[in-house]
């Protein structure tokens, strides 16, 4: 495992993409910055951290042999590994809000933005950025995010989180490698947030309507059950879970 650590940055997923592009890159490389001037989250939004108080890093994975109908299995991957990786550390009441948003009691610990290289139809690469909020305690304008010290009243090396990360994603990665996707699948949906609960959501049109989450599509789409016994699937734009 390659580990390259940054003092300033603009996005450690930024880095890596340019680096890729210039060179050979190996599989599991990591970029780890103490600070992120322009760190990316889904959607195109920002994503805000104090200097040296959180962990913000992006890992190169070799995709070459995933079908490309299959990407959402990494994202599941990533999402686990982050999850089992918190719960190690004694991190308590953990989700994962669709699509890979990582909550503990409700706010916000850990996003999770997965940029994959598609070249003629297949999947190449994937540059997978991770921000947790570890040690930082105030949060301005974003009421619903909290940090591993928030929860659990202590300090940590954010070297430490790091290291568990990495270890759980190494062997969440192993199940795809053996096509371990209908364990992957089960772990993941088990795990979401607001499964089989009266949630509410809005669609592309502002409509508010509600539902029950069932689970997700091989793709990636959420699989929400709504009025008369009808499963509709969402894409990630398409639907906003509210509450």
């Amino acid at each position: 495992m390659h580990i390259i650590k940054l003092n300033a940055i603009d996005s450690t997923n930024s880095f890596l993409r340019q680096l890729s592009a210039k060179e050979s890159v190996k599989d599991f490389t990591v970029v780890v910055a103490e600070h992120q001037t322009s760190g990316r989250g889904q959607l195109g939004a920002k994503w805000q951290s104090k200097n040296a108080k959180n962990l913000m890093f992006s890992v190169f994975k070799d995709l070459s042999g995933l079908d490309p109908a299959l990407h959402f299995y990494l994202s599941m991957a990533v999402s686990l590994a982050v999850f089992k990786a918190l719960k190690l550390l004694q991190i308590s009441t953990l989700e994962i809000k669709w699509p890979n948003d990582i909550l503990s009691e409700q706010q916000k610990l850990c996003g999770i933005l997965i940029e994959n290289v598609i070249k003629q139809n297949c999947l190449q690469s994937s540059i997978i950025g991770i921000g947790i909020n570890v040690n930082q305690t105030q949060f301005r304008d974003l009421p619903k995010a909290t940090s591993l010290q928030l929860i659990s009243g202590k300090h940590f090396d954010r070297d430490q989180v790091l290291h568990e990360v990495l270890i759980q994603m190494k062997h969440y990665f192993s199940l795809i490698d053996s096509k371990l996707y209908d364990e992957l699948k089960l772990d993941y949906e088990s795990k979401l947030f607001r499964k089989d609960k009266p949630s509410t959501f809005k669609d592309l049109y502002n409509n508010i309507f509600t539902g029950y989450i069932k689970g997700v599509s091989d793709s990636g789409h959420l699989m929400v059950l709504v009025e008369d016994d009808i499963i509709r699937s969402f894409e990630l734009k398409e639907v906003q879970l509210l509450y």
